[in-house]
């Protein structure tokens, strides 16, 4: 009680006193000239032009790719108690279903190959453009914080949702190999032309992820109609039926499907299917490079404003 008593009479007598509290502030000692707060220049750079990709620093940030890759694996299949078999059974309940009301019941043709391993090698490569595509649509709006808060390349996210694709495509694929050992069928001399066909898909599945990915940041409506525009590409690509049963105009018109050459592609070249798939390989090709290069400039041009509206 003492002291605050001298303390609070200390501070009334130097209230009184304002020479005292000038004198004291005068002699203050002052910092050194090396320490003088000065106004610096800053020179704030225009945005990069949307037409330009910076592959540069698209590589540098390669690790982060890795981890949104990896974080989108774990948490798709957590606290499932099936986990990554799931990878497994949904293409088998779809191959089994298909089996039975094309195979058996339609009488779908198939070029001469048992119809689950007909079906089964075009029902590989498009669930991987489809779940590329459904799941990459949205990832702007998922990572929305991230975006916000720190800077990376925006067009990483999306090529993560892709990456994440082709963790699941991995596995599928070992089970087509299991599926030929089962019905005894040799793998075509063309084999060497897979990795061309899976070339042309992770275009196409690149540039329509890129083109709905930045219109879901400005039209939410895109995640409600994802379901709907996967389900009516599927009929429209030669998965459960052969694209010989389209003939005339309307197969030019077919090979505007960028799936479609893929998915002959991966049969002629697995399988050796009679008909050749290169008329339908050369007009996807061009329809998914289109599609590639279209998608990565609009995602550009959309890019500068998706921390604003998302």
């Amino acid at each position: 009680m003492l002291a605050a008593t001298e303390h609070l009479q200390f501070m009334t007598e130097m209230s009184n006193k304002p020479s005292t509290l000038n004198s004291l502030a005068t002699n203050l000692p002052r910092p050194p000239a090396s320490l003088d707060h000065r106004l610096v220049k800053v020179s704030i750079e225009p945005p990069k032009p949307w037409l330009s990709v910076n592959f540069r620093e698209l590589w540098e940030a390669r690790e982060v790719l890795y981890y949104l890759t990896w974080r989108d694996i774990k948490v798709r299949y957590k606290q499932s108690a099936l986990g990554a078999a799931w990878i497994l059974i949904q293409p088998l309940l779809t191959l089994v279903i298909f089996s039975i009301f094309f195979g058996r019941v339609a009488r779908m043709p198939s070029d001469g190959a048992p119809y689950p391993i007909f079906m089964f090698t075009a029902l590989i490569p498009w669930t991987l453009f489809a779940t590329s595509v459904s799941r990459g649509a949205d990832c702007l709006v998922t990572n929305r914080q991230l975006l916000q808060k720190v800077y990376l390349p925006r067009l990483a996210v999306p090529l993560a949702r892709i990456f994440g694709a082709l963790f699941d495509f991995s596995i599928s694929l070992s089970l087509l190999v299991v599926m030929l050992a089962w019905y005894r069928v040799k793998p075509s001399v063309h084999l060497a032309y897979l990795p061309l066909f899976l070339a042309i898909e992770l275009a196409a599945a690149a540039g329509a992820t890129f083109w709905l990915s930045a219109m879901d940041v400005r039209m939410r409506d895109i995640e409600r109609a994802i379901p709907f525009f996967v389900q009516v590409w599927f009929y429209a690509t030669p998965v459960a039926y052969p694209s010989s049963l389209v003939h005339g105009r309307w197969h030019k018109v077919f090979g505007l499907n960028p799936m479609a050459g893929v998915v002959e592609g991966c049969r002629w070249a697995m399988l050796g299917t009679k008909s050749s798939p290169w008329s339908l390989v050369a007009m996807s090709s061009v329809v998914a490079i289109a599609l590639l290069l279209s998608g990565v400039l609009f995602f550009r041009k959309m890019e500068q404003t998706f921390a604003d509206i998302v």
